[in-house]
């Protein structure tokens, strides 16, 4: 078992002005629970039953689900990324960030965790979605939902201000540290771990899709605006959607695999915390994580690249 520390996260959550920020915050917050971790059960790619109510078709199963006895805490996804990415690599230091790609299961989570979260309003949700949303005719048609990105946009910032009091962490963002584009990690400052709320992963793509002009088409971001808003429109009419038929009816046109992905240079502007380009464990606190011989069952992928950074450098050693 790994050795208990007090390290906090860098949790990242909205604010009145629909900013995502930044701040320090211990696990107990995180988790949901200041029960001691060796008394929850930590449940890997399971379902979170919960909010298996507020769907027609399985929800399927979340990377993390937390529990105590028989009851559900905390339903989390886990993305863990190198700093830095291509993108940013060539920047000076503290412009460095870090790529995240999202997958499709992880906005449905938000989605219903957020409708979860903010239930007991479900009369002033259904107010402020209703006139936009009740003149949809097609969800899937392009030109009809490019008409609707303004009003679809500003139903979801409205809710996001209004009940920004009822986010709660969501996406465990734990990062390393590279040299560089090279694959050693950095020893003195090699990890540490942001967590986003389940408001502040939605301001991602809004944000992003808010941003786009004259693209003529609908993108992954704003796709995923757009399943958001139908998912929390149709559950203040009915106790229960069809996710599965959100998500395959409205695919425009795009791979249904990978919902969107970030690149550093769009992730920095979120993950705004020095902690980002200096994370505060060192190389040696992975022996903590990894006990009792643990690293002897690592298997790393073999690449041909990779296999070339570490053993054939001096061959290329007098190229000018």
């Amino acid at each position: 078992m790994a050795i208990h520390t007090n390290t906090s996260a860098v949790y990242l959550c909205t604010n009145q002005e629909l900013q995502v920020e930044a701040r320090e915050e211990g696990f107990d917050f995180i988790f949901g629970t200041d029960v001691a971790n060796n008394e929850l059960s930590f449940l890997f790619e399971s379902k979170f039953e919960p909010y298996q109510e507020y769907s027609r078709t399985d929800i399927k199963g979340i990377d993390l689900v937390l529990k105590l006895g028989d009851s559900f805490i905390r339903a989390l996804e886990v993305k863990l990324t190198v700093i830095p990415d291509n993108t940013t690599a060539n920047d000076r230091e503290s412009d460095w960030g870090t790529e995240l790609v999202i997958r499709p299961a992880s906005t449905s989570y938000a989605a219903l965790g957020i409708f979860d979260s903010i239930k007991p309003f479900r009369a002033r949700l259904k107010e402020i979605l209703e006139p936009t949303c009740s003149t949809i005719q097609h969800w899937d048609n392009t030109v009809e939902m490019l008409s609707k990105r303004e009003e679809i946009i500003g139903c979801l910032n409205k809710i996001f201000t209004e009940l920004k009091d009822y986010q709660k962490p969501f996406l465990l963002h734990p990062i390393w540290k590279t040299l560089g584009k090279s694959p050693i990690i950095d020893k003195g400052n090699a990890y540490d771990i942001f967590v986003w709320s389940d408001f502040a992963i939605c301001r991602t793509f809004i944000d992003c899709a808010s941003r786009e002009r004259d693209v003529g088409k609908v993108t992954r971001l704003y796709r995923s605006t757009l399943r958001l808003a139908r998912i929390l429109y149709e559950l203040t009419q009915t106790d229960k959607v069809n996710i599965h038929n959100i998500y395959t009816q409205m695919a425009f046109n795009l791979q249904t695999d990978k919902e969107f992905a970030l690149n550093g240079k769009m992730t920095r502007r979120f993950m705004n915390h020095p902690r980002r380009y200096n994370p505060i464990m060192k190389l040696s606190s992975i022996t903590n994580v990894i006990m009792n011989g643990g690293h002897k069952e690592l298997s790393p992928e073999r690449r041909f690249d990779q296999s070339l950074y570490y053993t054939a450098q001096e061959l290329f050693k007098d190229d000018a």
